[in-house]
């Protein structure tokens, strides 16, 4: 069988100054709509907010998520109608994509606040175990000694 199936992925930014509970709702909202429009939801992220490259409808931020979605194609253009119509979305676009479907993941918001309240120290602990080379450092090194071999010449 073809282990490189088609699907689609939509990234929407919905504006910044919008409630957390009505982000929740409008990921429900565009969820929901694709099913009714003959599209299966294979993976829904909301990625956060993040500031914009360039100013869009006077907002320099905005709330990114990302949906992965299997379908006929029929259903985009009825999902991005919605979401042209619709006053919180700012940008949108889909983008069809080639390769194994995407598995769904735990929304990162949830598990990082959840690790964090169970175990405070569990960062400070990996950083503890795993040393970090930094090649800046070394080129630093290199240029000091050099520079003391010239002085000294």
């Amino acid at each position: 069988m073809n282990d490189q199936q088609s699907y689609y992925e939509t990234m929407y930014i919905l504006r910044p100054d919008i409630a957390e509970d009505e982000v929740t709702n409008h990921i429900d909202k565009y969820n929901k709509l694709l099913e009714e429009f003959g599209g299966t939801i294979l993976d829904s992220q909301m990625r956060g907010k993040r500031r914009l490259a360039y100013q869009i409808a006077k907002h320099r931020e905005g709330i990114y998520v990302q949906l992965s979605h299997q379908g006929d194609g029929q259903h985009i253009f009825k999902i991005e109608k919605a979401m042209r119509l619709g006053e919180d979305v700012i940008r949108y676009m889909t983008v069809k994509q080639e390769g194994p479907l995407p598995s769904p993941r735990p929304s990162n918001k949830s598990t990082s606040q959840s690790e964090t309240k169970n175990n405070p120290d569990s960062k400070v602990e990996s950083d503890e175990k795993q040393p970090v080379a930094n090649a800046d450092t070394s080129i630093m090194g290199k240029d000091d000694t050099e520079n003391k071999e010239n002085a000294e010449s």
